[in-house]
């Protein structure tokens, strides 16, 4: 059922009706808005922006408007209004301003008759579903980005690692190192730099002695992957009598390092012999002992 009613203003006609008088709270109806004037005439609504008709009733949407013209200069402007409720009862909609060439028009006062919705007679409504437990995810606990907060603690970590492994020690990982030579060559220069040093002639048998069985610990470590170093006299002696390589000179070697413990932890000194004859059994349990592309050739003591 439709509310038609009019009202005029001048040169300027203005209608409303409602496609339905009755409306269910929540559904839409549509208002329809007839105005009637001169085609030169310029009219408008003074509360076109607003989203409401009353307190009561909303506009859900506003059509564009159609225009008739009607001949003798005239035209019918048609604006709909889509309108809709979400309170039971009666409700009026009062007549709405058009003004138009100065001049105000309202439409005609109507009625709408909002009723309310019978929750018991609605079939798509059911009980609640019990709130679903979601299974755990890790990655919905991460932050965003986390790959790269791992990245930047991997940096962290290995620059600390870096540091202590070189920089501490001095040693800069990133400068290119200088080949180290082989085992043979390098316990041959070393004793070489040892006896230009003269220790033993200026009175430090002890650094003497400290130096040379320095040299055969690092050459035997190097030469047969044992960790003299890390050994005491007798447990290198013990370990090179079970070497086929080094049975032969085994003894010269032994008795090297028994004068430089009796020198180095009984403050002992040794004769400018003993010094001298240290030194030569060094030179030939490396001698005795170099691999076998050295046998050729010659290096000089």
């Amino acid at each position: 059922m439709a509310s038609v009613a009019g009202a005029w203003g001048g040169n300027v006609t203005f209608k409303a009706k409602l496609d339905s008088v009755t409306l269910l709270m929540g559904k839409t109806t549509t208002l329809h808005l007839e105005i009637t004037q001169d085609k030169d005439a310029r009219g408008f609504f003074p509360g076109e922006q607003s989203d409401t008709l009353s307190a009561m009733i909303e506009i859900a949407e506003r059509p564009a408007a159609d225009t008739i013209d009607l001949d003798n200069n005239r035209i019918q402007i048609n604006r709909d209004l889509i309108i809709q409720s979400f309170d039971s009862g009666m409700w009026i909609i009062k007549p709405i301003p058009y003004v138009v060439n100065g001049d105000t028009a309202y439409c005609n006062q109507l009625t709408l008759k909002v009723l309310p919705v019978d929750v018991s007679q609605m079939k798509d409504i059911h009980d609640i579903k019990p709130v679903e437990e979601v299974p755990f995810n890790l990655f919905d606990w991460l932050p965003d980005y986390w790959w790269a907060w791992l990245m930047g603690l991997l940096l962290i970590v290995g620059g600390i690692w870096a540091y202590r492994k070189y920089f501490k020690k001095g040693i800069n990982p990133l400068k290119p190192s200088k080949k180290r030579l082989p085992p043979y060559e390098e316990a041959m220069i070393n004793l070489q730099n040892l006896k230009a040093a003269q220790l033993w002639q200026r009175g430090q048998e002890k650094e003497y002695f400290t130096g040379l069985t320095d040299i055969l610990r690092v050459y035997i470590d190097r030469r047969f992957h044992i960790n003299a170093v890390e050994m005491t006299s007798s447990q290198i002696i013990d370990t090179l009598k079970k070497n086929e390589e080094t049975k032969a000179v085994n003894e010269q070697l032994e008795m090297i390092l028994e004068i430089a413990d009796i020198v180095k932890f009984a403050n002992a000194r040794p004769l400018a012999d003993d010094n001298e004859v240290a030194y030569q059994r060094a030179v030939n349990f490396v001698e005795a002992t170099r691999p076998v592309e050295y046998d050729k050739e010659e290096v000089k003591k």
